[in-house]
């Protein structure tokens, strides 16, 4: 009986289970798990610069499938159709995106951007709708190089200009001047400092010895001019107190004046009779008068 794993029967074994173990690895390499359950879609672009097999397609960001394969539709000239395998857990809803990305470098991703506004989806196998994002590269070439175009013999203008005031004769002039200016600055500056070292403390001390001369005769000035006037406040009130004294004293006239009622009384008499006698002899002036003064008549 013949033995039925021959020597060429495991070469063709090895072979195969190489063959697969390569295929696997290859895939594997392309960020393809053969392992895991997958749907395929279709995706037409009209520009696919950058896109490559292995390109991740991305949700917000997070990996959810591969290109698998990218070729010319020559069904429908300008179209290139592009296979991916997307995760058979996801449902793709009808109408959604699938956004071709070409950021400065050149590497291309697809953003998938699902329609979030219907509850019909796709089945796997079916053509996906596929856009073009702005290219960064183009975008610039188209909308920045136009504008800096315009702007050149603006700026070239402005360089000459710059050019000219550099090289203009007075602007060394007035380099030349501004450092004599800083120089002579920082030389006063040190004659500066220097005074204010060496001067200024003995002026300052001095000035305070006079604020404290000044502060001490003002006050020794306060001080007699105040006894001054206590003194001569309390001889006022003394000589006060003396007439006062003898006002109240019924030992002179003043006294006897003001505090005895009976010679108050003979006096406001007197005056009241002396006043009568005067009316009267205004008014009978011949009562009284009966002499000459120039002698008796014969």
């Amino acid at each position: 009986m013949k033995k039925l794993f021959t020597k060429e029967v495991k070469i063709a074994l090895a072979v195969l289970v190489s063959a697969v173990i390569l295929v696997i690895g290859i895939e594997y390499l392309k960020g393809v798990n053969l392992m895991k359950p997958t749907n395929y879609y279709y995706i037409e672009y009209k520009n696919v610069t950058g896109l490559t097999v292995s390109t991740p397609v991305l949700i917000d960001g997070f990996k959810v499938g591969l290109v698998r394969e990218i070729t010319y539709n020559y069904d429908k000239p300008g179209t290139v159709t592009v296979e991916v395998s997307l995760d058979n857990q996801l449902k793709v809803p009808s109408g959604s995106k699938a956004v071709l990305l070409v950021d400065f470098l050149g590497t291309a991703t697809i953003d998938l951007q699902l329609n979030k506004y219907v509850s019909t989806y796709h089945s796997a196998g079916d053509v996906l709708i596929g856009e073009n994002a702005p290219d960064m590269l183009g975008s610039i070439q188209k909308n920045v190089l136009p504008q800096l175009e315009v702007m050149l013999p603006k700026i070239d203008t402005i360089l000459t200009g710059i050019q000219t005031i550099v090289t203009n004769p007075a602007l060394t002039e007035s380099l030349e001047n501004l450092n004599r200016i800083t120089a002579e600055l920082e030389t006063s500056s040190k004659r500066l400092n220097s005074v204010m070292s060496k001067d200024i403390p003995p002026i300052l001390a001095n000035v305070t010895d006079i604020t404290k001369n000044v502060s001490e005769f003002s006050s020794q000035l306060n001080e007699l001019e105040l006894k001054k006037t206590v003194a001569t406040a309390d001889s006022t009130l003394s000589g006060l107190k003396g007439i006062t004294d003898k006002l109240n004293d019924k030992d002179n006239t003043l006294g006897l004046l003001l505090n005895d009622k009976q010679l108050y009384d003979g006096l406001l008499n007197t005056v009241g009779s002396a006043d009568s006698l005067l009316i009267d002899l205004r008014l009978n002036p011949k009562r009284y008068v009966h002499f000459s003064l120039f002698g008796r008549k014969k």
